[in-house]
């Protein structure tokens, strides 16, 4: 007789990620419009007034974010015209992975209830900001968009994740390919859907719970591009986005409120922005008028050291599966 299998903490979350029921939204039924994706729970309305009131600037088409239901952020959100989603709780258990994994699943739901959507930006928020229409030019196929122009192995913390979440052998074979950033991805939306459900099932891989860690998100894209099980290309930096949290701060300037790249062109969409001081000074002052500056956080108070060395020992610890 066949024992039964053991639980796993992460397939039972992303079971009822992937498989669970699905509604229909009826806004903007009529029709074909392209979408935008944010995940931002945990932030208030200083923290996404910059992603918010740039890409109203540039774009009026439907955003939706999942956020927390905090009054204040609600109020400027419905200001600007965009759609709040609660965060989704998808089973009974007290484990939830990062957020960083938790968004692909919203993604998916969010998409699989809007099936007018045409291409689909999923994009991080609080440190990018639009400069020009972001889906001007349509994408043809899925956009993949390089941060760092060393090639995976390169980057350390994309190699640490990629060993963790393929194993030694597929990091090895990847190590030359081009290092794509998760945080901005573009696409139809079936790719877009396919892709968030591959990512989730990659990170399933791993033996522990490292599949739901800051980090598995990013191996996971890299490994469904570069293996080919998306369709997709990655697209050089500095064209539609610009990925600058790596970019040398002196070879980034400012032109009309805008960011200006090294070859002195201009992005519609730059990421990583607040990693340079200047340029986060420059962008609060033309978008975050109103609100205090927020600075990225370093800082972890004692709660969170001791949730990170928690989870730190869970990622080392085999899960019985």
């Amino acid at each position: 007789m066949a024992s039964p299998a053991a639980k796993s903490a992460y397939l039972g979350w992303v079971a009822a990620a992937i498989a669970g029921e699905r509604g229909a939204s009826p806004t903007f039924a009529a029709g074909e419009h392209d979408l935008i994706l944010g995940y931002a729970t945990g932030y208030e309305a200083a923290d996404v007034a910059v992603f918010v009131r740039s890409l109203r600037a540039v774009y009026a088409g439907p955003v939706v974010l999942v956020t927390d239901q905090e009054p204040e952020l609600l109020a400027f959100l419905a200001a600007h015209g965009v759609e709040s989603a609660p965060p989704r709780s998808l089973c009974d258990g007290v484990w939830r992975p990062h957020p960083v994994m938790q968004r692909f699943a919203a993604f998916d739901a969010l998409m699989s209830e809007r099936p007018w959507a045409r291409s689909v930006l999923l994009t991080d928020v609080r440190d990018v900001v639009f400069q020009a229409p972001p889906f001007d030019p349509p994408p043809q196929k899925p956009e993949f968009f390089v941060e760092y122009d060393g090639g995976l192995k390169g980057h350390a913390f994309n190699m640490k994740y990629l060993r963790g979440v393929g194993g030694e052998d597929v990091a090895r074979a990847l190590a030359d390919k081009p290092c794509v950033c998760v945080g901005t991805v573009m696409g139809s939306r079936a790719c877009m859907i396919r892709f968030c459900r591959t990512l989730l099932m990659l990170a399933a891989i791993p033996r522990s719970e490292i599949g739901g860690a800051f980090g598995a998100d990013q191996a996971a894209c890299n490994i469904a591009l570069h293996l080919g099980l998306v369709e997709g290309e990655a697209a050089a930096n500095y064209g539609r986005i610009a990925t600058v949290g790596l970019t040398p701060g002196e070879a980034l300037s400012l032109a009309d409120g805008r960011i200006v790249n090294p070859d002195g062109g201009i992005s519609p969409i730059v990421h990583q922005y607040d990693r340079h001081p200047t340029l986060m000074a420059a962008m609060h002052e033309r978008w975050g008028q109103g609100f205090e500056a927020r600075e990225r956080r370093r800082g972890k108070s004692l709660s969170e050291r001791g949730r990170k060395l928690k989870e730190s020992l869970a990622r080392r610890l085999p899960e019985l599966r």
